[in-house]
């Protein structure tokens, strides 16, 4: 690995001289070269950084709607409970109401929602990793 390393060094040093010897519009061609590769970094990490910022801004909103959604859920099944429990004491045979029935469409698709959001924010994770 020594031995590599040395052979590297070598190279390097071999690579610097090659630079001072060469003619100075030469060197100024590389310099602007060099000058013109680091702005081009520069743009594609200031890039990289607005999108960095907007996909972690959007997770965040979608974190916030998850929230409200599952907040919703929440309450809405317990609404669907307390519904329930009064039908049922109402009578025994429990036949379900078109209310009720309502409720329960309203909680499956916001548990869709929830699905959709959470797999939303996962990919959207990925992504904000990804950059």
């Amino acid at each position: 690995e020594v031995q590599k390393l040395n052979q590297q060094l070598e190279e390097k040093n071999g690579e610097i001289q090659q630079m001072i010897n060469q003619p100075p519009y030469e060197k100024e061609r590389e310099i602007l070269r060099l000058q013109k590769t680091l702005a081009e970094k520069e743009k594609a990490q200031a890039t990289s950084d607005v999108l960095c910022r907007s996909l972690t801004d959007e997770t965040h909103q979608l974190q916030r709607k998850l929230a409200s959604t599952a907040e919703m859920c929440q309450h809405l099944a317990k609404c669907l409970e307390e519904k329930q429990r009064k039908e049922k004491g109402n009578s025994d045979d429990h036949i379900p109401t078109e209310r009720s029935n309502q409720l329960l469409d309203n909680e499956t698709s916001l548990q869709a929602l929830i699905c959709n959001l959470q797999d939303e924010n996962r990919m959207l994770k990925q992504k904000v990793a990804h950059v």
